[in-house]
Formats: structure tokens, C-alpha cells, sequence
């Protein structure tokens, strides 16, 4: 069970990387002209910032879940 809770623990922490990277490389794509559109106006870029940094916090919520579940399970044994 510990083994596979610790490889769920990686596959989280790199999907985490993954996503934050991601978010970054978005936010470092956004264009002059993005940025001078109208406000109020949805550009794309931000959306995919928006997307990716949602990403970025519910792998961690999941990591964070899967460490206490480990430290759980250590104390009880």
C-alpha cells in the first residue's frame, strides 16, 4: 500500500512541475498585442494561465493528501 501511495506521490509532484511550468510559459507567451486588447476582453493566453495554475493547485491539494495519508499510516504502524 506505501508503495503505491509513494508512486502516486511522484506521479503528483511531477504533475505539479508539469503544470507549473506550463503556467509560466503561458504567462512568458503573452503578446504586446494581448496585452493592449480593450479590458474586459478574455485573452487567451490568460485563460490558459488560469487553467494551468488550477492544474498546478489541485495536483498539490492531491499530494498533500496522499503525504498525510502516508504519515497516517506511519503512525498507526
Amino acid at each position: 500500500m506505501n508503495t503505491i501511495l509513494v508512486i502516486a506521490l511522484i506521479l503528483a509532484m511531477a504533475a505539479t512541475l508539469y503544470a507549473l511550468i506550463r503556467g509560466i510559459v503561458a504567462f512568458l507567451q503573452t503578446t504586446k498585442e494581448e496585452l493592449n486588447l480593450p479590458e474586459g476582453v478574455v485573452r487567451p493566453s490568460s485563460l490558459k494561465q488560469n487553467k494551468m495554475m488550477m492544474n498546478r493547485i489541485l495536483f498539490q491539494a492531491a499530494a498533500i493528501i496522499i503525504v498525510a495519508i502516508l504519515l497516517m499510516a506511519k503512525g498507526h504502524g
